[in-house]
């Protein structure tokens, strides 16, 4: 799945996606973001207006 439209993709798809890939291809999400290159300050903001924080322990945006 490409991320290149993340800014404006639906936030609970963006969510499972990056969870998606967090688990299955990435070590975390700063792997991912580099790979992608994201704006993490973005992708974060993004996420939490939709309701989602970031737990790195767990690896995933609940």
């Amino acid at each position: 799945m490409n991320l290149s439209k993340y800014e404006t993709m639906d936030p609970v798809m963006l969510m499972s996606i990056i969870n998606m890939k967090i688990r299955d291809e990435f070590e975390d999400l700063d792997s991912l973001i580099n790979y992608f290159e994201i704006d993490k300050e973005v992708l974060i903001s993004r996420l939490k207006q939709a309701g989602f924080d970031y737990l790195p322990e767990v690896k995933q945006f609940r």
